[in-house]
């Protein structure tokens, strides 16, 4: 039988629980107070953070993921929804990949950031060879393709006008005046014996089939309901620099049409459709961005140059601060940790964007940061720089926190203080109701969005939230962290000698907020 007593010491029992009996505890600090309302308020908040912290730990512990090496690409591989590229643009995704290495890929585009509004279709084969596995991006492998034909259906006559124009300027004569091309007509712009002049116009290239990777995992621990998800190589945020780049990081991946969520309703038709049954999908109102609460990776995350990490943020919109927790490692699936940063400041009103539709930008202001190195390698490296730029010379330990503001940051990391971003958020819900938050892609020329003009058009991998609580009044968590991911020891495997190395060579942008 219940009771109001009974219910309270179950639910204080399952805060301990979750929490761990550790000495950050607020329920076993011998300062904290006594009186019933402030243990119901330090159980209350201390239940909060130990679900973010549960959902990273989950990530750090491996995330039950397997990943193939080297990867099996044939079959049906599809978006899982609408997706941002810089510009902006927006696509939905549908490639083929055969025994006989050759391939078959759709890409949709759309005038919205719905992609309920078909404006043109790129039809792509060719063929792809698996090479060796990545020594630049660990849990990669790299690929050559070859392209054999691209075709182009338009769904849209103003679109076709505009397009045909911007062709026909960089491959002169291309389409003939007297014979303007229409829609849901198929027509050829590039050939193996053409060149690549006249798909300039379209900013096109393939080369995200140069770095491959498939990561399998069984949802809810069921051995049914196997995910099969392809990443490919990521796209420059400058489109004019797409035709040069060779990717570094990845994109959002594609399911298998055969084992992907069967709660992805995206995913179901996108696989139906084709170039000239352009995918639609459900239309969505667009969700009002509300900084606040606290907000996780869904996923061990891979940034440009050979970073991996996790993100933990936590909004207060009562006096708009904001903190952030950037945990690095040195492998793919965030193992093995290398140093971690904590970081806060202040964030302006958010403005809805006149650029990229559905997104709201904010500005982002840094004057606070702490380090701490999570191994020997990356201990012993700042410990080599000079000066006190980087806290106090030759101080580092491993797993000991320094706090990097006296020093206007730590330029052993490429970090300098104060920092102000140019950033920009949306916010989505999933399948299953739950909020997400993608803010800016980071540019992929390693600079940071430091102007206006230089604020993102495209995004990262989305954050799932946490907690949707009010801000705490009491201070910050940054003193609380590092118990939940690490061993405690000091680490000592073979990569972290190369990422420190890395650290070195790497820039701000990659390293400072919102990484």
């Amino acid at each position: 039988m219940s009771c109001p007593c009974c219910s309270l010491v179950r639910y204080l029992f399952l805060a301990l629980l979750l929490h761990g009996l550790g000495e950050g505890s607020a329920l076993l600090h011998p300062d904290s107070r006594s009186h019933p309302r402030s243990l119901e308020k330090n159980a209350w908040r201390t239940f909060k953070e130990s679900q973010c912290h549960h959902m990273l730990k989950h990530l750090h512990n491996g995330a039950r993921i397997t990943v193939q090496m080297p990867p099996t690409i044939e079959g049906h591989w599809v978006s899982t929804g609408c997706e941002v590229r810089s510009g902006p643009e927006f696509i939905t995704r549908s490639y083929r990949f055969y025994h006989n290495n050759t391939f078959k890929a759709y890409q949709f585009y759309y005038r919205g950031n719905r992609c309920t509004n078909p404006i043109y279709t790129l039809v792509i084969r060719g063929k792809v060879r698996l090479r060796q596995a990545s020594w630049i991006i660990r849990g990669g492998t790299e690929a050559d393709y070859q392209l054999h034909n691209i075709q182009i259906i338009y769904h849209n006559e103003a679109v076709a006008g505009r397009l045909s124009q911007l062709i026909n300027r960089t491959c002169p004569g291309f389409i003939p005046e007297d014979k303007p091309w229409e829609q849901n007509v198929s027509y050829d712009i590039w050939r193996e014996e053409n060149g690549y002049e006249c798909i300039r116009a379209l900013n096109f290239a393939m080369h995200e089939l140069q770095l491959i990777r498939v990561e399998k995992q069984y949802l809810h621990h069921n051995l049914d309901h196997l995910v099969e998800e392809l990443f490919l190589g990521d796209i420059h945020t400058d489109p004019a620099q797409r035709m040069y780049y060779r990717p570094s990081s990845y994109q959002p991946p594609l399911q298998n049409a055969k084992n992907h969520d069967h709660s992805c309703i995206a995913c179901r038709i996108i696989y139906r459709s084709d170039e000239h049954h352009p995918p639609i999908l459900p239309p969505k109102a667009d969700l009002t961005i509300g900084l606040h609460g606290e907000w996780v990776s869904q996923r061990c995350e891979v940034r440009p140059e050979v970073l991996f990490l996790t993100r933990h943020f936590i909004f207060h919109d009562n006096n708009h601060t904001w903190e952030g927790h950037y945990y690095h490692y040195s492998d793919p699936i965030c193992k093995h940790p290398t140093f971690t940063i904590y970081a806060k400041g202040r964030y302006s009103r958010g403005v809805h964007s006149s650029k990229v539709m559905g997104g709201t930008e904010f500005v982002f202001k840094v004057n606070h940061m702490k380090v701490t190195p999570m191994d020997i390698a990356t201990a012993s490296l700042l410990n080599v720089f000079n000066g006190n730029e980087c806290g106090a010379e030759g101080s580092w330990q491993v797993g000991v926190q320094q706090d990097v503001t006296h020093t206007n940051g730590c330029i052993a990391l490429g970090i300098r203080l104060p920092h102000t971003e140019y950033e920009i958020f949306k916010m989505e819900q999933d399948a299953k109701g739950r909020y997400l938050l993608y803010n800016g892609q980071r540019p992929s020329d390693g600079s940071s969005p430091d102007r206006p003009e230089k604020r993102a058009t495209s995004y990262q991998m989305p954050l799932i939230q946490c907690t949707s609580s009010t801000p705490r009044a009491d201070g910050s968590l940054e003193d609380n962290k590092l118990g939940w991911y690490s061993s405690g020891t000091p680490a000592r495997n073979p990569w972290a000698l190369v990422s420190a190395t890395m650290l070195s060579i790497c820039t701000a942008s990659h390293l400072v907020i919102y990484s």
